[in-house]
This record gives C-alpha cells, structure tokens and sequence, in this order.
C-alpha cells in the first residue's frame, strides 16, 4: 500500500521544509491507522533528510517518483524510500533503499546477521543489505505487474550514521552486498550516482502506483509449497525476526550437537500468521540437509494430514511418518534420542498422553528429554482445550529441570490477515482477550463484514471459494455432530433460513479443509487450527456474546454434548469455580480467535442469535 507518494520535487520540498517526518506520519496514521512512537517519527526526520541533503543537487529529474513507507502486500512490512523512474534505453526501474540510523554494529556469525544496538540492547538483526535484498524478493514474489511490465527492482541500503570500517562490508556478507549495495556515511556521492544510473528519467510516480494496484500473486500455503521445500527450493523468503528466529535456531541445533554442549530449548512466541509454521519447515529442512536427525512434531493431527497428503508421492509413508509425528509418541523415549524435535502448535500440548490419556507423564518434559534441542512454537492465546497446558512457563519450568540453556524469541510481524497488525489487536480487543489501542475497524486493511443470515455468509464465502477454492465456513462447536451416526441427518438444521449443513465429513479427517467438496459443510476448531485458507467464514455460536455495551460474556452450558474441550467442566466448577470460570472463558475465547484468524485475505462472520 502506498502512504507517501508523491514526485520527487516534491519530496525534496517537504524535505527542506523541515516537515518531512509530520507529512509521512500523518499519511501513515491516515491510510495505515498506525500511530508510530517518538522513535519512529525522529527516525523519518533524521534519515530523510539525509536523503534529501545527498540528492539535492542530483540529476535525478523533478518527475521522479518517491514512495516512503509503502507496505508490502500481505504484510506489515514497510519499504523505507522508494525511487522509481526510467533509465536511459527507457526500462522501469524501481529502486528500494533500506534506510538505517546505526553507527556501529558488529558481525554475527549467523548467516545474514548483525549484532547492533536495537531496543535499549545489543541484539540479532538482519543485514541492511539482507533487509532490503529481502522486502525486494518478496514484493517480486507476490506483484504480477513486475514480471509482466519487466519493472526492475534495485534493492541497497544507506547507513547515514556509520562509516565503513569494514564490518558491515565484511566478506562473509557479500552474498547480500552484491545483490544490495551498501552505501555509508561516506558514501553520499555514490549513492547519488547509483540512483542517478537508474532513474534518468521521471515516471510521474506511475511504476509504484501500476505495482500498488496491480494483481497480486495467489498467496503461496505452506502445504502447497512443502514439497519443493524438503526439494530445498527456496519457496518463502524469511524477513526480519523470521531470518533472525530461523538462524539462532539452526545455531541452537547445531551447538548441542556438539559434545557436553548440552540441551537447548527455544521458546518462539508468535501469533497467528506471523510465520511460525514456516520456520518450523525451513529448520526441518535445513537440520535434515545438515545430517541432523530432527522431526516437526504436532499435537493437532490436521496439519500433518495436509501436509503428507500434499507429500504424495514425494516421501513414502514410512519416510514421512519418520518426520512428521504427533505429541504423544515420546513416552517412553531415551534421552537425546533425535538431534532436533520441532514442536508446532506447542500451546496444544497435554500433560498425559494416549487414547485415553493414560500414557506418559507430561508431553512437555518428554519432548525435551527426547532430543538434544527443542524448538517450541508458542501462541498461548490458541489454548482451545481443557486439557491444554503449553505455555512459556512450563516449558522453561521443565527445561531447566533438564538442565538446558533457554532462549526465548519472538515473531511479532503478520503475515497473514493481509498483513494487518491492526486486525489482530482490534479482534484481541473486541473478543475480551486484552485490552489494545484498536477499538474499530477504520482503515484497518483486511476484509471483515457481518453477515445479516447464515445464507449471506454461505453465498459470500461461496463466491470467494468459486476463485481458487480456497474459502471455507467453520463454527464454533455449539452443534451436536449428529451426522456422525446418522449420516443423512444435518448437523447445522436453520429452517427458517432454508439452511442446512453437516459438520466435516468423518471420512475426511484432518484432510477437511483441502477437499473440494468440504465448501458443502462447516468445519471446526480441530480441523482448521495451524492451516489457512484465503477467506474464512465463522459461525458464533451461542457460547460467546458480545453485547451492546461491548463487553463479552462466555456461555460453557451452550457448547455441543460432543465437545471434548471443555469435557468435565461442571465438576471443575464445583471443585474449583473461580478458577474454572476463567480457563473456560479463556478457551471459549481463543476458540474465536483462532477460527477468525484462518483467513489470509478476509473473515466474515455471522452471529447466530
């Protein structure tokens, strides 16, 4: 999405004017409805002007284009300075420059890392080249209009603080600098030369505007690309705390491999759509090309269904059920019996396993015991069971049992949702989870509607499924799965409204969402949590309701008979009322959240009264 776009005279006014940073700040509040910190705003002053002071005596032509802070599709990612125009033969090109305030930074020894001040500390960070090496793959990825009008994107970055003392220019990063040019603090007529080799002529703005509303590449499902992946084709590029999270992942894996090292256990905490499931895949692939003897382990079967259906043909089945395996099967493992375990969905975990939970002792402690380093990929607000007990303090309370080295990490970015942080906070907000700055959907760049009737939100979910079949109707569990047993009988029975529906299909399993006859019935928590589709329809049931005056009250007595989640609860709450009512309201809760948030592109809900 475009914020700032104007031409580049323009930009050198507003530059010189000193209102730089209040013009974009304003355009980001406007069109992003993102309120940024002093930092921020001090930064798009600081570095712009910089900008601005070493292209001011440019021939770069008054009709140049300038974009600042435009977001990648499908992302909350913003490009710093954009650039765009024509060359000399009259080819468009788009040059991206990742613009940092750093005076110093050290080398890493993880691939295409730093170490520099961030935050109130020294931390891991992508290179600048990497960075803006990165944003420019990826908006090439996703924008059909780049391939098709041959718009060439040029990424670099402009350290306007720092001088070259060889660190940052290190050898060990020219995979990066070589794709991405590095200019510094010294560099201001170089970097004025390279953006006036490229842009010789003004395209008025045009290119990125052709590129903002151009079609936008079918969103790639990590079930789809899987495959390719465990090929070691690069289908995802990392970004940013995804690069950073991966690298001291496969750090962690590859130090206690090595003798007395020791156990590690990595807690990466993360929200829906913020590339957990993807990390996951690439350090299973990466650990497995490294010789390493790792598995990807989750609680819910549904994704490991999709994924080995999606294997067909590319793994035997022995071959993949030796990679891809479920929570419950490390009872009786010796320790350090695999190199690395990556433990996807980890909030799902349960203490006892088994059929019946009658094996084991606690999932948590066996999955550490089990290998020299464990990966946990943690979103405590995706707790939708009674009997689920993953979470950052168990998982360190046992680990240190274990006597591992803990390291926490974090995936705050979205990447799903289109990309809209603001929906998640505003979707925490409304359902009573916690307290954010977001109380409405204004500006909020992601397709949210309520359906009047259940006939609505069919036929609204129906034409989205007609594109790509790859939009589907879920509920909440309030409906007894009668069709179970009696499979002509209808689960979802609205007369009044001529609707009728089954719940996912017995025979389908965790394969539900991927069927293409699965747009016919409503699936549930357990067949859609860890997987995504591209517009998700929810059904609310009586258990949750928002009432007028926006507080949230939660209905247990009003879920399905058939509900193992919350299973035992009347006898909790007479055991232990307070604290039942609380872990109830939780689950009820996260159950929305989590079915609100399958949809890439859009949720359309419709509250059944």
């Amino acid at each position: 999405m475009l914020v700032y776009a104007e031409k580049f005279s323009q930009f050198l006014s507003d530059s010189s004017s000193g209102q730089i940073d209040t013009i974009v700040n304003a355009r980001v509040n406007d069109r992003l409805n993102i309120q940024v910190g002093e930092s921020e705003l001090a930064s798009w002053g600081n570095s712009l002007s910089r900008v601005a002071l070493a292209l001011s005596r440019s021939t770069i032509p008054d009709d140049a284009g300038v974009s600042i802070e435009c977001q990648l599709p499908m992302t909350s990612k913003r490009i710093d300075f954009i650039l765009s125009g024509y060359d000399e033969n009259g080819k468009s090109r788009v040059v991206i420059v990742e613009l940092k305030q750093w005076s110093e930074a050290e080398i890493s020894p993880h691939d295409g890392l730093v170490r520099t001040w961030l935050g109130g500390r020294i931390r891991e960070t992508s290179h600048p080249s990497y960075q803006a090496w990165s944003y420019a793959k990826y908006l090439e990825g996703f924008n059909e209009v780049v391939e098709k009008e041959n718009i060439d994107l040029l990424p670099c970055a402009y350290l306007h603080n720092c001088t070259d003392t060889g660190t940052l220019s290190d050898q060990r990063y020219s995979t990066y600098t070589s794709e991405a040019p590095l200019f510094f603090k010294e560099d201001t007529v170089k970097l004025k030369e390279f953006l006036e080799k490229y842009v010789k002529k003004g395209d008025c703005g045009k290119l990125m505007y052709s590129i903002d509303h151009g079609k936008i590449r079918p969103s790639k499902s990590l079930a789809d690309s899987l495959a390719a992946m465990l090929n070691k084709q690069k289908e995802f590029i990392m970004i940013d705390e995804q690069k950073v999270v991966y690298e001291l992942g496969m750090s962690a894996i590859r130090k206690s491999s090595v003798s007395q090292s020791g156990k590690q256990v990595i807690v990466i905490r993360g929200g829906p759509g913020t590339g957990k499931s993807v990390v996951a895949i690439n350090l299973l692939v990466e650990a497995l090309g490294e010789e390493f003897n790792a598995l990807y382990v989750t609680k819910n079967s549904a994704p490991r269904a999709v994924y080995e259906s999606k294997l067909t043909g590319v793994l035997t089945r022995s071959a993949y059920s030796s990679l891809f395996k479920g929570s419950g099967g490390f009872t009786t493992s010796e320790t350090d019996s695999f190199d690395a375990i990556l433990v996807d969905e980890a909030h799902r975990l349960n203490e006892k396993s088994g059929l019946y939970s009658n094996l084991g002792e606690n999932q948590i402690k066996e999955l550490i015991n089990a290998a020299k380093c464990t990966v946990f990929f943690l979103d405590e607000d995706q707790r939708i069971h009674i009997k689920d007990i993953g979470s950052e303090e168990e998982i360190k309370r046992y680990a240190l049992l274990a006597g591992a080295e803990v390291l926490c990490l974090d995936l705050p970015s979205q990447f799903r949702c289109n990309g809209s942080d603001g929906y998640i906070a505003w979707l925490d907000n409304y359902l009573g989870i916690r307290e954010t700055a977001i109380s409405d959907l204004k500006d909020v760049d992601y397709d949210f509607r309520i359906a009047s009737s259940l006939t609505e939100l069919d036929s609204w979910i129906r034409n989205k499924n007609a594109e790509n079949g790859k939009s589907r109707i879920v509920a909440g569990y309030c409906w007894d799965w009668v069709s179970k047993r009696e499979y002509e009988a209808f689960d979802f029975d609205f007369p009044e409204e001529n609707f009728q529906r089954k719940w996912n299909l017995s025979e389908d399993g965790g394969l539900w969402i991927m069927k293409p006859d699965s747009i016919d019935q409503i699936g549930c928590i357990h067949t859609c949590q860890g997987l995504e589709c591209d517009y998700i329809g929810v059904i609310i049931g009586p258990d949750i309701r928002i009432n007028l005056d926006g507080s949230v009250t939660t209905h247990p007595e009003k879920r399905s008979k058939n509900d193992y989640s919350i299973r035992g609860w009347k006898t909790r709450m007479r055991e232990n009322p307070e604290q039942t009512k609380a872990h109830l309201d939780a689950i009820i809760k996260n159950t929305y959240r989590t079915l609100m948030t399958r949809g890439m592109k859009g949720c359309y809900v419709y509250f059944v009264p």
